[in-house]
């Protein structure tokens, strides 16, 4: 047995063998402290290695279970958070979207945001430091807040990351406004069939109703209460939801653009309260 044999495993039960390397890399990273350090020192995995790798391989062949919640954890902009089945794993297409707030939010010297549907808090978290704002992060889900809470403990950012329980503004308070208010809502439409991996991942932080529109339409409806004068909302967006979210967000909203990620799709929009 060797790293070859368990990267074929892995890509003869149908995984892309690009993803078939990283994933092994992650796991022995992760299980037998291998690092691509000791690869490039032409190290060697020892046997007992080998085998917890071939258990681990196996163990995602056959549940199917992504390989971060797997190891527990996720890379996103430039730090391992905690993932759980309780918690979207974080993938590129977010980070693009922190990216954004970050400019704006060192632009514009804004001092609170607001992140609707935190889940593991990277949003949260990464806007919270590396920049000098107080990041609120609101979920529905208690068990995806605990996930968020040992993250900005593992951080050491308790005091700038905060985190409540609210169904979109339910628990924010009349007198809470925000220079940025921040999100990457549930947009699958109900009923779209996933591939088998995502279907492990909390169906309340994939699927929205009317079309995957529903959650974008409570936040922009209600947005304007809690925004300062002049204050931004963004969000992730959904492939081809760009100009109906757009279009939405005309009535409250100006200055409205779209960032396109790698492939050309508009991956995040966002606009200025009139």
């Amino acid at each position: 047995m060797n790293i070859q044999t368990i990267i074929k495993m892995l890509t003869d039960s149908g995984i892309e063998e690009a993803e078939a390397k990283r994933e092994v890399s992650m796991l022995l990273e992760h299980f037998c402290e291998f690092t691509e350090e000791d690869k490039i020192r032409g190290n060697l995995p020892e046997e007992g290695d080998l085998k917890l790798l071939e258990e681990k391989a196996l163990e995602r062949i056959e549940t199917r279970n992504p390989v971060q919640y797997i190891t527990g954890r996720a890379w996103f902009m430039g730090e391992y958070f905690k993932v759980t089945p309780d918690v979207l794993i974080p993938r590129d297409e977010t980070e693009i979207l922190v990216r954004e707030a970050i400019e704006i939010i060192k632009r514009e010297n804004i001092e609170n945001v607001l992140d609707i549907g935190t889940g593991s808090g990277c949003i949260a978290c990464t806007v919270a430091k590396q920049t000098k704002a107080v990041v609120l992060g609101t979920d529905i889900s208690s068990d995806a807040l605990r996930v968020a809470l040992d993250n900005v403990t593992s951080l050491g950012i308790n005091n700038r990351a905060i985190f409540r329980k609210s169904d979109i503004f339910s628990k924010i308070r009349e007198e809470e406004r925000f220079g940025l208010i921040v999100s990457n809502p549930p947009y699958i439409p109900v009923g779209t069939e996933l591939q088998e991996e995502v279907r492990h991942e909390p169906e309340i932080a994939l699927f929205a109703e009317d079309n995957g529109l529903a959650v974008y339409k409570r936040i922009i409806q209600e947005a304007p209460r809690y925004l300062k004068k002049g204050g931004y909302l963004m969000f992730e967006l959904g492939i081809d939801e760009a100009d109906v979210v757009k279009e939405l967000m005309e009535n409250s909203f100006e200055n409205i653009y779209t960032i396109k990620d790698l492939a050309g799709i508009e991956r995040v929009v966002c606009g200025q309260l009139k």
